[in-house]
């Protein structure tokens, strides 16, 4: 081997280990970019206010309603729950906001991810630079990710505030009818709301496809809005049990196995899988469409 080929075969693994380095770095800087740009907006703010508005108005009518009932028999089962723990409303709030409210506000986020640079004229730039498709899809995806996380904590944190505020705290009654203790039930609440939010997940890469099929976002958005819309309704027909298994909201409500003792968690590997499935199916969806996107038109 002459020395300059002993050279070359030396230098390679540092020129690969440079290469990665400035891969990932790139990654994170367009990250820090998209997330700048997500939670900078308007319309995100205003987004998640309306989620932390969902635990406080539930908390203000359950106060009132067992106010009203305050020395009669009767009422939804849930109140009592609600009523005798504080923390119970976050599991109540999450359970009311995850099939409608998250997946709207998610819808929109994730559906505006390209096609709304592509409507303001900014995807073309973005396209040209030496960026590489492939990291700034990725970078949008991660990026609705985060917002999933934020979306989910917005919910729970405000419904845990809130139902400090209104209702005694302490020890918590699980589904199965055993107790634990606060400690127990935080980390509990922690586990749940790390499930809500990876169980969106698909929904991300299903909007971030759609979102790469038009040039219009606000097509966009309403596109993936509404299959959520649809998907949820044909999950209610008997005669469709046989594909409901795989419709990707189907496990969403299955983190109520996890408020139990022994925890059950096949219907939560179930939805963990099934989401991971369609992040495959339709991120890849995506990244072959946006790879072969014309930036002219």
């Amino acid at each position: 081997m002459s020395l300059v080929e002993a050279g070359a075969a030396e230098a390679a693994p540092r020129v690969a280990a440079a290469a990665a380095r400035a891969t990932v770095s790139g990654f994170l800087a367009l990250f820090r970019s998209e997330l700048h740009l997500t939670f900078r907006r308007v319309r995100t703010m205003a987004l998640l206010g309306a989620l932390a508005a969902v635990p406080v108005l539930i908390g203000v009518v359950v106060k009132i309603e067992t106010g009203g009932m305050h020395g009669r028999d009767g009422g939804p089962p849930f109140l009592a729950q609600v009523t005798q723990n504080g923390v119970f409303l976050t599991f109540t709030s999450l359970a009311v906001a995850l099939p409608i409210f998250l997946p709207m506000t998610v819808g929109v986020v994730a559906g505006d991810a390209v096609a709304g640079e592509a409507t303001s004229g900014t995807l073309r730039y973005l396209l040209v630079a030496p960026a590489g498709r492939t990291r700034l899809l990725a970078a949008k995806f991660t990026a609705a990710l985060a917002f999933c996380v934020a979306a989910t904590l917005a919910v729970a944190l405000t419904g845990l505030i809130t139902g400090s505020i209104l209702f005694p705290v302490g020890k918590v009654a699980l589904l199965s009818g055993d107790t634990i203790s606060l400690g127990e039930s935080l980390l509990r609440l922690v586990l749940i709301a790390a499930v809500v939010a990876v169980s969106l997940s698909g929904l991300v890469a299903i909007g971030l496809f759609i979102s790469t099929l038009t040039g219009s976002g606000i097509a966009a958005m309403a596109s993936t809005v509404g299959l959520v819309v649809i998907v949820q309704v044909l999950d209610t027909f008997q005669q469709l049990a046989a594909i409901q298994p795989w419709l990707f909201t189907h496990y969403w409500l299955s983190f109520a196995d996890l408020l139990r003792q022994p925890i059950y968690w096949d219907g939560v590997l179930h939805n963990l899988g099934l989401q991971a499935l369609y992040v495959a199916v339709f991120g890849a969806a995506a990244w072959a469409r946006f790879g072969s996107r014309d930036i002219t038109a």
